[in-house]
């Protein structure tokens, strides 16, 4: 059996997969799955029944179906106000995790440095390194979260090639604000850089603030690639499809890896996404929908020892559990599902070198509303 050196080697079983194993043990309400528990809207799923019986099984087109980009495009117009050609700047994707993963393909060098914001998704970091690309860590530290421009711009070397966003953030739930997109700008424009952003959760942004997608800057779009997700935005993660918006020179760049990559993507989902969207309201409703369960969970946590920092979008949140346990949080999340019986999810994994001080943990509200109270009634009277 010749050597073989791991391309990844300080990689290992994802935090999901061993929180979610832990629950399973000791039976504990799992608020640590980045997913809901309940259903996609059942005429969505009676579409993908009816794409099938209607013949839909074979290949789609490497960039996806027409109507499918088509319906993306009229979506975005209606969102943005803004028009981008379904033919050149739309590829359909499958799900949000492929698209990033094609565009730091795509783009990134042996070499290239490419700054992350952290604690990032964790697919952000893995990439870079099997691309080759350096990365460089700029730590956000709480119970802020603010990202610190000036620290951003003291890292952009003549190496550097690409940074990495994601708004709304996961896990921590922030929204960029006009000055944080206007000192981006300014970064991203005067050292000629390439943007990735993530904007998955695009449509869950809470108490009235503006969703500041890179789609509304022509001057920011021109240089960027930008990843969104329906199975966050129609409650079907499992079904792993999304899209990527980009210029048509950056487009044609991430195509060249995406058709090596997956090729293309569920035919009967491409039908039944299309169909869904000719309707405006599938995907408006979704910040009310979101806040209301973060404002039910919120108001049943209280009388808990978690602080409950503030949540302006995602459906995750953050906890402060300073005033239970001095415990680094992967500690605190494992003993606290097997003492109290509610699975969370420690903040420090999505760190490359993560803060000594950090005491936050995230939970998904993407749940009913008998299993937040049930969590949350846990959460106020178990004994830790």
């Amino acid at each position: 059996m010749p050597d073989i050196s791991s391309k990844l080697p300080e990689a290992g079983t994802s935090i999901f997969a061993v929180m979610s194993a832990l629950a399973q043990q000791h039976q504990a309400i799992n608020l640590a799955q980045g997913f809901p528990n309940f259903e996609p809207p059942q005429r969505l799923k009676d579409l993908v029944g009816q794409a099938i019986q209607e013949g839909y099984n074979q290949y789609a087109p490497m960039p996806g179906l027409p109507i499918l980009r088509e319906a993306i495009a009229n979506k975005i117009r209606l969102t943005y106000g803004v028009h981008f050609d379904p033919g050149s700047e739309i590829t359909v994707t499958a799900g949000a995790t492929q698209a990033l993963f094609c565009a730091i393909q795509a783009v990134v060098h042996p070499g290239d440095e490419v700054i992350l914001l952290e604690p990032a998704y964790d697919s952000y970091l893995p990439t870079v390194l099997l691309a080759g690309g350096i990365p460089v860590s700029i730590p956000l530290k709480g119970p802020e979260f603010k990202v610190d421009w000036d620290q951003v711009r003291s890292k952009v070397t003549s190496r550097t090639r690409l940074i990495i966003t994601n708004n709304p953030h996961n896990p921590l739930g922030k929204v960029f604000q006009s000055a944080d997109m206007a000192a981006l700008k300014d970064i991203v424009l005067r050292h000629d850089l390439l943007l990735l952003s993530d904007e998955v959760y695009e449509h869950l942004v809470f108490d009235g603030l503006p969703h500041l997608s890179v789609l509304a800057d022509p001057e920011l779009y021109a240089r960027s690639m930008v990843t969104f997700s329906f199975g966050k935005t129609f409650h079907a993660t499992g079904w792993k499809t999304g899209y990527v918006v980009a210029p048509p020179a950056l487009t044609t760049e991430f195509r060249k890896v995406h058709q090596f990559n997956v090729f293309s993507v569920h035919t009967p989902s491409q039908v039944a996404l299309a169909r869904f969207m000719e309707d405006e309201a599938s995907w408006s409703g979704l910040d009310t929908f979101y806040q209301a369960k973060r404002d039910h969970f919120t108001r049943q946590l209280e009388g808990s020892a978690f602080r409950v920092l503030p949540c302006e979008g995602t459906y995750f949140g953050l906890l402060d559990y300073s005033g239970m346990s001095d415990e680094d949080d992967l500690t605190f999340a494992k003993r606290y599902t097997e003492r109290c019986g509610v699975a969370l999810i420690p903040i420090s994994p999505f760190y490359r070198t993560p803060p000594a001080e950090n005491r936050t943990v995230r939970v998904c509200f993407a749940k009913t509303e008998d299993v937040l109270t049930e969590a949350a009634e846990k959460m106020r009277t178990a004994v830790y």
